[in-house]
């Protein structure tokens, strides 16, 4: 893992691919990290540069400085921020789970940005998202509510239940994935409290909306990348390809978590859209 900094502290990040390919930014969900997208990676096409950042909600190892503003929109400005830390333009974003990168458009910060793929997220008025969504909100009041729902995470049987993944994941979520997203959390209590400090975001449902809204302002090539699941509503997958433009695919016996659950199917349409993408480039001058 590399690592770099921002103003809100250091963040690490996976850098892989090809050094000199069109940037591609894999983010992941609330309480994980790049290891979401341990099963998918290994499929994707050559010649593309694929950054993983490990934002600070939950699965990070590097407790962020305490004056740290780690809200939802803080947080979206910490991802800006790498972005401008690396220096990464004409950048190929990739959503899932966590909302507040739809908002970048929002805030005046997605002039890095050349193209989105948005799998199953947060968005319009589902802050946080569905009943899996509330339990996390309900579970992350104290440091110790957080370690006591981190160490329950890692127990397969338990995990496996509707009101914790067994809404976000079709299949079982690997062990070691798990162990990868829990393990920062349950050593270490700052980085509990960076999450914490993102709980605590008041969600004001008008706001989000119109915050969604926005993405109509946004001019780069879009693909929604969703599945039938009951967490993140196929109504709003309809509407962020109406909005953006964009093409909306599903991928089939999938939940929230695609990439884990059809990384084949993930990697092939996430491929498709990129080397579409590649073409259309204008020749170097």
């Amino acid at each position: 893992m590399r690592s770099v900094d921002v103003a809100a502290g250091t963040l690490e990040y996976l850098d892989a691919g090809d050094p000199a390919g069109p940037p591609v930014v894999l983010l992941h969900g609330l309480l994980m990290n790049e290891s979401q997208w341990s099963r998918a990676l290994p499929l994707l096409p050559e010649g593309f540069r694929y950054v993983l950042p490990v934002l600070p909600i939950g699965g990070h190892q590097r407790p962020m400085n305490d004056d740290a503003d780690l809200t939802m929109p803080g947080m979206v400005h910490i991802l800006a921020d790498f972005l401008d830390a690396l220096d990464l333009t004409d950048v190929t974003l990739v959503v899932t789970d966590w909302g507040g990168p739809i908002f970048l458009t929002d805030l005046g910060r997605d002039d890095r940005v050349g193209r989105m793929v948005i799998c199953p997220s947060e968005a319009f008025d589902n802050f946080p998202p569905g009943l899996p969504g509330k339990v996390v909100w309900a579970g992350t009041r104290t440091t110790g509510t957080v370690k006591l729902a981190l160490q329950q995470m890692r127990i397969g049987w338990l995990r496996n239940r509707f009101f914790m993944w067994g809404m976000m994941a079709a299949k079982p979520i690997p062990q070691d994935v798990m162990e990868a997203w829990t393990a920062p959390g349950i050593a270490d209590v700052r980085i509990r409290r960076d999450l914490l400090k993102y709980s605590r975001t008041k969600m004001v449902k008008h706001d989000l909306i119109r915050a969604t809204e926005r993405l109509a302002d946004f001019d780069g090539d879009v693909l929604v990348l969703w599945s039938h699941n009951r967490v993140m509503p196929q109504a709003h997958a309809s509407r962020l390809a109406e909005l953006t433009g964009g093409t909306l695919r599903y991928v089939d016996d999938a939940k929230v978590l695609i990439m884990l659950d059809q990384p084949e199917q993930t990697a092939r349409e996430i491929g498709a859209f990129l080397t579409a993408s590649r073409e259309k480039r204008p020749l170097a001058t």
